[in-house]
């Protein structure tokens, strides 16, 4: 029986899906964050449940090949990473097997059908966009990410997943506030209603250079924003826009519906491959450009398409996948239920002059099969949802129609092998299943699979 508040040594046997080492008195499992399989640990025990428990590291007696000292000087404290304590290769190995455990586990099938994670070339400052929260503790202005599990913010100064160009804004935020009085919207945790500034909002185009710095605020008024304007022109490289961003609600919902554009132009703009993208405060745009590219190319390899092709393209977003199917497509059809997503589509495909696309704002579930009813039938499918996975009625849907190739691009392995599974029941066999290291230092991973009609 495992007992609170009582010392253990013991051997990791696993990693959980966060990342956490699991280790198992009796076969009662004990999740310890910032343990590492194989290691020898010592473990104080400080929460039990009914049938888990959490614990507390308090030494490594035997520490694991893949262990090293992460870079970031407050990686304990801050949120933002979890795995930084594990080599880059283990990082990658943890991943591979969180795919296969849930391919095996939850979608019963081999484990097998997983491949090696295509990790980055480079596992640091690959985040093209970063929004930290900004509060008033102890007197002091604190920009950074919350707390692991808690919305105390974390002062930082350097963040080594984001690109460097986002500290700098944040160090020149944070002097502009001091030297014009500018209060935030959040004082020693509490929202103050009162405050000035929520979030300060950086994105920065991968392959064009163009920054935007987006402060959030409470107040349709920013200010000092012409000194805030000076600040930012004279000390930001490639800065091409300044917008604000007003959100009055007393919300955790960051962003706000309202925009407006203080210098510049009201979008910057990057690549993904060929293709050109407009990007808003309020656009989609993956994170990690690079492993974006990686990804949804092995998606339209995955698709094996000759030009022949009619494509669904379901949670098509912004058009990123369906502008990437277009080139050897005969016809792709996008499915969106976000409006703005929509727009920005068309307009992502005008400005690349893909003529070869079609987009539908509704839930998947239901615009698939109303394409269907009027004739419009696919040889092949993508489907790349949030992370609750697909509604069982589009899987329905998509069966019925019988087409030759299902890929399925996912964020949660979870949610992809009971997808999977369902699938399988329908007729389909699951050929083998990509892991993509979109998100380096965290337990987060991608997963294209390539589904095909038995």
């Amino acid at each position: 029986m495992v007992e609170k508040n009582k010392e253990y040594i013991l051997e990791v046997v696993s990693q959980g899906y966060e990342g956490e080492g699991i280790v198992k008195v009796d076969g009662f499992p004990i999740f310890v964050e910032g343990a590492l399989k194989g290691e020898k640990i010592k473990v104080l025990v400080i929460k039990v449940k009914k049938t888990y428990a959490f614990g507390k590291l308090l030494e490594i007696l035997e520490p694991s090949k893949d262990r090293e000292t992460p870079i970031c000087p407050i990686y304990k404290r801050c949120g933002g990473c979890t795995l930084q304590h594990m080599k880059y290769r283990g990082q990658l190995d943890f991943k591979k097997d969180r795919v296969k455990d849930c391919v095996s586990k939850i979608g019963k099938l081999s484990e097998d059908l997983v491949l090696d994670t295509i990790g980055a070339e480079y596992p640091y400052r690959y985040r093209n966009k970063v929004q930290l929260p900004v509060g008033l503790i102890n007197g002091e202005i604190h920009i950074g990410f919350y707390a692991l599990r808690s919305h105390d913010i974390i002062d930082l100064k350097d963040c080594y997943i984001q690109d460097e160009v986002a500290d700098k804004v944040v160090a020149l935020t944070k002097e502009w506030m001091k030297k014009y009085n500018v209060l935030p919207a959040t004082i020693e945790g509490k929202y103050n209603p009162k405050g000035v500034l929520r979030h300060i909002m950086i994105r920065k185009g991968f392959k064009t250079g163009e920054v935007m710095i987006v402060p959030v605020t409470n107040s349709l008024e920013l200010p000092y924003k012409k000194e805030f304007i000076e600040v930012m022109k004279n000390n930001i490289e490639g800065l091409t826009s300044i917008v604000q961003n007003i959100n009055d609600k007393e919300t955790n919902v960051i962003l706000g519906m309202r925009n407006n554009t203080l210098w510049g132009r009201d979008v910057i703009t990057d690549y993904i491959g060929d293709f050109k993208f407009n990007i808003s405060p309020l656009s989609f745009f993956q994170v990690n450009p690079m492993q974006t590219e990686t990804l949804y190319s092995k998606a339209l390899e995955f698709a094996e398409l000759t030009g022949e092709e009619v494509v669904f393209d379901a949670y098509c977003g912004t058009g990123t996948i369906t502008l990437f199917l277009s080139q050897k497509a005969k016809k792709v059809y996008g499915v969106e239920i976000v409006p703005q997503a929509i727009e920005d589509a068309w307009k992502n495909a005008k400005e690349n002059n893909v003529e070869n696309v079609e987009f539908f704002v509704g839930e998947a579930e239901t615009v698939i099969p109303e394409l269907i009813s009027k004739g419009v039938k696919a040889d092949v499918v993508v489907v790349d949802p949030p992370r609750k996975g697909c509604e069982q009625s589009l899987l329905e849907a998509i069966a019925n129609i019988s087409p030759k190739r299902i890929v399925y691009v996912s964020c949660d392995p979870s949610t992809l092998a009971r997808d999977l599974r369902i699938l399988e029941d329908m007729g389909y066999s699951t050929l083998k299943v990509q892991p993509v290291d979109m998100f380096p230092q965290t337990a987060h991973v991608e997963c294209v699979a390539l589904i095909e009609k038995r």
